[in-house]
């Protein structure tokens, strides 16, 4: 897509810091990290939604990235990386690997809530189930 701004990082007409790139996906720091060394690992071909993406895609994709998750807690003596896909601020399919450390002034990732009882937590798990 002509508009899309990781679209036009894979043809290079924006720079990128590149941390790892094949025949299908690239990874790159992000601009604006949660933390420093946070990577985005997207796919070469243009796939605005993972519901969207085809699974052999999608294999490549996450494969890469546990090897990439691998080399980011070494490189950085991470405690862990944590992974999202959340893919609302760019319409191409892209993980977020954030290096974390357990002192790392970050809170969970989301602010969580609790379901008001257990006939309502059942009644979700339905709706979804029943949308399958």
């Amino acid at each position: 897509m002509e508009t899309c701004v990781f679209c036009k990082i894979i043809q290079g007409e924006i720079p990128s810091s590149k941390v790892y790139e094949d025949d299908n996906i690239l990874a790159f720091l992000d601009i604006n990290p949660v933390n420093h060394g946070h990577v985005l690992v997207i796919p070469k071909e243009h796939h605005p939604k993972l519901e969207e993406t085809p699974d052999n895609v999608v294999a490549d994709i996450f494969v890469q990235s546990k090897k990439l998750m691998q080399g980011i807690k070494q490189a950085l003596k991470a405690d862990y990386v944590s992974v999202s896909v959340v893919g609302t601020e760019v319409p191409h399919l892209h993980i977020h690997l954030i290096p974390r450390w357990f002192d790392d002034g970050l809170a969970g990732f989301w602010p969580t809530r609790k379901y008001k009882e257990t006939k309502e937590m059942k009644e979700m798990a339905d709706k979804i189930k029943n949308a399958l």
